[in-house]
């Protein structure tokens, strides 16, 4: 079976391999078995089939959105990374500038993917064609429909966009990314023939999204896993707000690797900002998944309970002022959890104004009670203080 990277030539695959198949698709060809890792020995890469669209993958891909370092980027496609993901808003669009200046000499043996949170036709192709641009390329492998949380915001218009970016070659596969309502919007995705989901999965979630993503993974959808990590917390640094109940030494890779476990997650998009990062989550393809790290993630999952939100989607309308609580709790994770105040600040600032002038310490009692043991009108009340 041979590699293709011509937009118009697929490879052939089947809709699903073997455990014992994937496990073996690996990658030996360097000298001293396996590529080495920036900081440590060879490290054995292994690779899944994206559904049918027959696109071969590095089990472990990455996530660009908070990269700010492109020697990061250029040493994973080095060491043999094949998957990176970005979209049209990271960074106030200069994330996918950078992405591209990282990855334009090696663009024709990777998979790169963007996204577009356009909400009509025309603004979709326009932001493509700047995606495009940014990139330095002439085809995306993957173009996605960003942040859908409901079934109705898969439009007509939309998907006749990504149609019409499909037919003038300018992307390969359609797909649609999602934190919350994957409930609603797989099988959505399944009925109108995307051909990938981008979805939240991890440790802490509802084991019902695991069946979810096996039905889409069995209906010929590739299936790419992101907010692998739980919310992060790998940047804390000692002494910072948090660490003592957040860092906890080997939890991201144990997360990861829980994660990896599943082999109907085809790739996963870990965000990774330096070397170590890297390192640490290319061990995770070739290190099994044991009892010590179930250990460790059900002692980090008491740690962030309060913290965390797993987007279970049972808060949606339950604030009476209206607030959108998970999407602020999210905002509020990418400060506290990744260390990018300014990406959570510039969420939030997106929301209405009349959102975002709400003053949870103004209401007596708070009536949103998370089944899963966020405390709610804390993770709020903080998020307006931080970045209001």
């Amino acid at each position: 079976m041979k590699d293709k990277s011509s937009r118009r030539t697929f490879l052939a695959a089947g809709l699903t391999l073997p455990a014992a198949a994937l496990a073996s698709t690996t990658r030996t060809g360097f000298q001293g078995g396996g590529p080495k890792l920036v900081s440590g020995p060879a490290v054995e890469l292994k690779y899944r089939v994206l559904g049918k669209t027959g696109l071969k993958v590095t089990s472990v891909g990455f996530g660009c959105m908070i990269t700010s370092d492109q020697s990061v980027i250029e040493k994973a496609a080095d060491i043999g990374i094949t998957y990176f993901d970005t979209a049209r808003g990271y960074q106030q669009g200069n994330n996918e500038k950078m992405v591209g200046a990282a990855l334009r000499n090696k663009r024709k043996n990777l998979v790169l993917s963007s996204k577009t949170g356009a909400l009509t036709k025309e603004e979709a192709l326009n932001h493509l064609n700047t995606s495009l641009k940014e990139l330095g390329t002439d085809y995306l492998d993957i173009w996605y429909l960003h942040g859908k949380g409901k079934a109705d915001q898969l439009t007509d218009p939309l998907l006749e966009a990504q149609q019409v970016a499909k037919k003038e070659g300018k992307i390969r596969f359609a797909g649609v990314s999602m934190h919350g309502g994957h409930a609603d919007v797989i099988p959505a995705a399944i009925i109108k023939k995307l051909d990938v989901v981008l979805c939240s999965y991890n440790f802490t979630m509802d084991p019902a999204n695991a069946a979810l993503l096996e039905s889409a993974a069995k209906a010929g959808l590739g299936v790419v896993a992101m907010k692998v990590m739980a919310g992060g917390f790998r940047r804390l640094k000692q002494g910072e707000k948090y660490y003592d109940i957040l860092k906890r030494e080997g939890a991201m890779l144990a997360a990861l690797k829980w994660v990896l476990k599943d082999q109907n997650i085809h790739t996963t998009i870990p965000s990774m900002t330096d070397m170590d990062q890297l390192d640490e989550n290319l061990k995770a393809m070739s290190l099994p998944f044991g009892d010590a790290d179930q250990k460790l993630l059900a002692a980090q999952l008491d740690y962030i309970r309060p913290l965390y939100c797993r987007m279970c989607g049972k808060c949606g309308g339950a604030c009476p002022n209206g607030l959108p609580v998970s999407d602020m709790v999210r905002f509020l994770s990418y400060a506290d959890g990744y260390g990018e105040y300014p990406l959570g600040r510039e969420r939030f600032l997106s929301l209405p104004k009349e959102v975002r002038d709400i003053r949870c310490n103004l209401c007596p009692t708070c009536s949103v009670h998370c089944p899963n043991g966020v405390h709610v009108a804390e993770r709020l009340s903080r998020a307006q203080e931080v970045f209001a």
